[in-house]
């Protein structure tokens, strides 16, 4: 005999099919709270991918920038011996620089000077003979470009800070080729781009002190020139000027990555050339100190930020071994005394 449910059973049973309200709603906002934690875990992870992608972009364009100086420092010792196996003493210096300074794209070397672009950044300006025969030389000479320069041309590599058409600051690469001037980008996010000059006073291949352009400058006017024309008394100072002596140059670039937590680094202070170079010259060598609350502005942007420095020495320009001269045999003691 089979038994059939009672209708207040199958009443009971209709009515415990689906949710009530109340369970409707509650589902509904702990299922919001997952998906918008979810979501936030999603942003955050997000967020702190694209912060490594620019740190690691920082990074590269520091490093980048850092190899070109120093090829660009180094080529400036460049010497064609086969072409001239003696300097030319009153040709002009190979290295020269200005500070709070920027240049022009597409003007002849540093003749049009601009106001600096970003917190008195400089400007480096290295030349050289080129090497091989017209129209491509030998590609022993290259210059900050990558373009090879024959022994017909006079290389340039020019290292200056300007903002592009969007403006953005960059580190750009100026030189001249075949039939004008122009410069490419080297390093972007740039706040600030200082040079300091090794001078080597007592000419014994190493720096004694540390100066910027404008105090080599001031040492080039104090020059006493004793040539009577003026066409004599500019060959003397080309061949006098302390551009020449110029042992070893110390780079100091100072580029921008990622937002960061303006409570982690609002106090933080950037020295480009150490604390101590700093805390000396920081008033009259501007842009060799910064802290970040001024570079943060007024909408108070906190980066990370990151120093990068490069001190490259100047090979001596001496021959080569092979046609450098014997030393001459010491006389023969007991010859000498008869």
């Amino acid at each position: 005999m089979r038994l059939r449910p009672s209708h207040s059973g199958m009443a009971r049973w209709g009515r415990q099919r689906g949710l009530t309200v109340i369970e409707l709603m509650v589902a509904m906002a702990l299922g919001l709270v997952v998906l918008l934690a979810t979501g936030s875990l999603l942003i955050s992870s997000t967020r702190a991918h694209a912060a490594l992608v620019e740190t690691a972009e920082m990074d590269d364009s520091g490093r980048y920038a850092m190899d070109a100086l120093a090829r660009a420092v180094r080529m400036a010792a460049h010497v064609d011996w086969e072409l001239s196996p003696e300097p030319d003493s009153e040709a002009p210096a190979r290295t020269m620089g200005l500070d709070a300074t920027s240049l022009s794209r597409t003007d002849p070397g540093v003749d049009v000077l601009l106001p600096d672009a970003a917190n008195g950044s400089d400007v480096l300006a290295l030349r050289f003979p080129g090497s091989g025969n017209a129209p491509d030389g030998d590609g022993a000479t290259l210059d900050c470009a990558g373009f090879p320069v024959n022994r017909e041309e006079e290389g340039w590599s020019i290292f200056y800070v300007a903002r592009n058409a969007q403006g953005a600051v960059e580190l750009r690469c100026k030189y001249r080729g075949h039939s004008n001037w122009s410069s490419d980008a080297v390093a972007g996010g740039v706040d600030s781009f200082q040079v300091l000059y090794g001078l080597d006073t007592d000419e014994d291949g190493t720096p004694n002190r540390y100066v910027n352009a404008s105090e080599v400058q001031a040492l080039d006017a104090g020059l006493v020139l004793m040539a009577a024309t003026p066409d004599a008394r500019a060959a003397e100072l080309r061949k006098r000027t302390h551009w020449k002596r110029v042992a070893t140059v110390r780079v100091g670039l100072l580029l921008h990555g990622p937002r960061t937590d303006g409570a982690l680094g609002g106090n933080i202070v950037h020295d480009l050339f150490g604390p101590d170079y700093g805390a000396a010259f920081a008033q009259t060598d501007r842009g060799t100190r910064l802290s970040e609350m001024a570079l943060a502005g007024r909408a108070r942007e906190i980066r990370m930020r990151r120093v990068y420095e490069v001190t490259v020495a100047l090979p001596a320009m001496l021959p080569p071994a092979s046609e450098a001269p014997e030393p001459e045999e010491p006389p023969d003691p007991v010859v000498a005394q008869r």
